[in-house]
């Protein structure tokens, strides 16, 4: 039933009955109990979504700055010039003029190249050109009369591909190399994975990062890259 006549600015609930309220929105009518009781889990319903979509801009925020914070720092590029050794790094020496000091050696896992003559030259977290003017400066003390010294990397510590891949595990790093390319190397998804993001642990951090995946997120020598499953 509505009851016509201006209306005043304001709501209005009067109890007519056990069973029956007199409610005003734009005119006067009569609303059940369960009607009533039907629009306000409706606010409620509402009221969470705009929660829920809150905090899923906020967790896409912290993506993206992951996705930033797990940049590649230019001592782990290969690619930068400034990159820094690490355990399994596999470098070839030249002592010009002298063969038996030159050869191929690998970082191992004390952080050391282990070298004819000189013995154990610090390799971890140093420089090409830093650990070229250590080798020199060794040589020159007692040993030869103005060596010179060239280090080159032949081949990069591997990276490693963990959770829901086809075939998780340790892989050769190549140069360039991406996300996607490590994921094709073993052999792919698994129907469960999340492919909307991976986690990333850069060589030398301690912590893993969620990270937006695209096309171009490159691996670095020595990271850790972690496939999740989604949930839905």
């Amino acid at each position: 039933m509505i009851l016509s006549g201006k209306v005043p600015p304001f709501r209005l609930i009067l109890r007519a009955s056990p069973r029956w309220y007199m409610c005003f929105a734009t005119n006067w009518k009569w609303v059940t109990p369960q009607m009533e009781s039907k629009r306000l889990a409706l606010r409620k319903f509402f009221s969470l979504i705009a929660v829920l979509l809150m905090v899923l801009s906020g967790s896409s925020y912290g993506i993206a700055a992951a996705q930033d914070q797990a940049a590649a720092s230019p001592s782990s590029d290969p690619s930068s010039g400034n990159y820094l050794l690490g355990v399994a790094d596999k470098v070839r020496i030249i002592v010009y003029n002298e063969p038996s000091l030159s050869g191929e050696f690998i970082v191992g896992d004390n952080g050391s190249l282990s070298l004819p003559l000189i013995g154990e030259v610090v390799a971890k977290g140093r420089s090409q050109k830093v650990v070229t003017e250590d080798i020199q400066a060794r040589l020159a003390d007692g040993y030869l009369k103005e060596p010179r010294v060239s280090l080159d990397v032949l081949t990069y510590r591997p990276f490693y591909i963990l959770g829901e891949v086809a075939k998780p595990g340790e892989y050769p790093y190549s140069s360039n190399l991406t996300v996607m390319n490590a994921i094709a190397r073993a052999e792919g998804f698994t129907y469960r994975a999340n492919k909307g993001k991976v986690f990333l642990k850069r060589a030398g951090e301690k912590e893993e990062k969620a990270v937006k995946l695209t096309p171009d997120l490159e691996v670095m020598p020595g990271d850790t890259v972690r496939i999740g499953e989604r949930y839905f």
